[in-house]
């Protein structure tokens, strides 16, 4: 996830470390910070395999600056990422949220919709984070108040990105057949 938040946005234009980790942060800083120590290491391994490119750059003070651009390699693989996201990618909420947001740098709307569809099967398997034996319950069967509120925040939730998958699917379709 942090990988990719990296490569997409430096897809979107050069940034140094500290903005790259403001951006990262606004969007995925709620749910998981970014610490310098997990960010830093992430950028330093997608330069040694050549996705990134490091620039000096005269700062606003005395320092200069350095700034991350990314690659051809680096821009070849975002799009690789986005088109292949891995399973977790496609079922974990924080790691969707992170591959929706820049899913728009893949150019082919086929593409786009591919991955949306990955994300609409899985949303239309039966779930629950709360089961009787092997039998995923409903909120409506729960008498706990707070455990049937997440399965009813998780429904509303569901019901609305199901309504946005298939109304953005149809427009990549209809797209797709132009």
């Amino acid at each position: 996830m942090l990988e990719l938040a990296i490569l997409g946005f430096l897809h979107d234009a050069p940034l140094h470390g500290y903005e790259l980790r403001k951006r990262i942060a606004a969007l995925t800083g709620h749910i998981k910070p970014v610490a310098e120590s997990t960010l830093y290491p992430a950028i330093k391994r997608l330069e040694k395999a050549g996705l990134l490119a490091r620039e000096t750059r005269p700062g606003a003070g005395a320092a200069p600056r350095h700034v991350l651009r990314l690659t051809d390699q680096g821009r070849a693989e975002l799009r690789r990422r986005l088109m292949d996201p891995a399973e977790a990618d496609i079922t974990d909420e924080n790691r969707w949220f992170t591959l929706l947001a820049f899913l728009g740098h893949l150019a082919d709307p086929a593409a786009q919709a591919a991955v949306l569809e990955r994300r609409l099967d899985f949303l239309n398997r039966p779930s629950s984070f709360f089961h009787e034996d092997d039998r995923p319950l409903r909120a409506e069967e729960i008498a706990d108040p707070f455990r049937r509120g997440i399965l009813t925040i998780a429904r509303a939730t569901s019901r609305a990105e199901l309504s946005w998958l298939r109304s953005t699917l149809g427009t990549l379709r209809a797209a797709s057949d132009d």
